[in-house]
């Protein structure tokens, strides 16, 4: 990982007061103290945001050191999934119908964050520092099918099926794409953690880095176990946070000429902000498979998890649910998942990939803005 040992055994201390100050805003949030009204407020909730996602990163890598790969990419993976599945569900229940393709919106800009912008700027980063880069082409190859099969099951197929007019499923339709998701994820949980738990380590290091790496003892139980609080505390107030500058933000995209589903673009970006972080310093140090765990593995994740969720929040609900990508984001997502096979199918990867990605990202964020 990118930290060692000794970083994971002295907590910073914003890594607990941030956690703290968020929660304290909330409670007077809660309380009536302060309204969301007031710009100052609004500026230190969005300021605590930010410190509280540094917090979660800090916090989120001692865990991941302690309990070593694959299993420590999976430990931010999963809880930014949480997140984004509790911001998209709070919406729904707030906003109504309006807001029927929220999900949609805030998966597939997901998808492109990561696979484009956060893929890319691993690989531009790394390369720079390194010149070229190895990782297991077996295991991305792996998490790269899967992630195919996901996308394409919950984006593009509602748009042909006729059961039921528009980009949407009929309710049966629904439940069996939510559970063969969930079903295929934790197929893919299973490959990456047990049964062929090698194709997603790093390869081989030299005598020097092994040396290192032996050396450099995982964090106490004490230390993770704090760890491991700060980052449920933390998470929580990301997404209340979050929840409670929803608002703010619409009315900021409303007022900068933005279309509505541009919010999507928002809340994926917001809670994938501490994996870009940890996965980006992962690439600096010469990391780059725990990069591609961290990105690939929240790229599944975000629909293995997310999807099968608002399934079951917006059939209790009695919500529609609009899944299916227009012919634009087709496009998009068709030349993504096409790019992202070139690159990962050699094991080696220079600036030249990253820059391609980084090009794609820069033409999905011009027509998220401007369609």
């Amino acid at each position: 990982m990118a930290m060692d040992a000794g970083a994971a055994e002295r907590m910073p201390w914003w890594g607990w007061a941030a956690p703290v100050a968020a929660w304290a805003l909330l409670g007077a949030l809660a309380a009536g103290l302060l309204g969301m009204d007031a710009a100052w407020v609004v500026a230190l909730a969005g300021l605590l945001l930010g410190a509280t996602v540094f917090a979660a990163v800090h916090h989120a890598e001692v865990v991941a050191l302690r309990v070593g790969e694959p299993f420590g990419s999976l430990v931010l993976a999963v809880a930014v999934t949480v997140i984004e599945v509790a911001l998209i569900v709070s919406m729904m229940l707030s906003a109504g119908p309006e807001k029927a393709a929220l999900a949609r919106d805030t998966v597939f800009a997901a998808v492109m964050i990561i696979c484009n912008g956060l893929v890319g700027l691993c690989l531009v980063t790394g390369g720079a520092r390194h010149h070229e880069q190895g990782f297991q082409a077996r295991g991305a190859a792996a998490a790269l099918g899967v992630l195919s099969t996901l996308a394409t099951l919950a984006l593009v197929l509602p748009n042909h099926t006729t059961s039921v007019l528009g980009p949407v499923y009929a309710p049966g339709q629904l439940v069996f794409v939510g559970l063969v998701s969930l079903v295929l994820y934790g197929v893919f949980l299973f490959v990456q953690t047990v049964r062929h738990r090698d194709y997603f380590l790093p390869e081989a290091m030299d005598a020097g880095e092994e040396e290192e790496e032996a050396h450099a003892a995982p964090p106490s139980t004490r230390a993770t176990l704090l760890s491991a609080l700060l980052l449920l505390a933390a998470l929580g107030a990301v997404v209340l946070l979050a929840k409670a500058l929803s608002p703010a933000l619409q009315a900021g995209i409303a007022t900068a000429g933005l279309p509505a589903s541009f919010l999507g673009v928002v809340i994926a970006g917001l809670v994938l902000l501490p994996e870009s972080l940890a996965a980006v310093r992962a690439a600096r140090a010469n990391r780059l498979q725990t990069s591609l765990n961290l990105a690939l593995g929240s790229a599944l994740a975000t629909i293995g998890l997310t999807i099968p969720a608002v399934t079951v929040a917006s059939l209790l609900l009695g919500q529609r649910l609009v899944l299916g990508l227009e012919a634009k984001e087709t496009v998009m997502l068709v030349l993504t998942l096409f790019v992202s096979a070139l690159t990962l199918g050699t094991g080696r990867t220079t600036v030249l990939q990253g820059a391609v990605h980084l090009v794609i990202f820069a033409v999905f964020l011009f027509l998220a803005a401007v369609p």
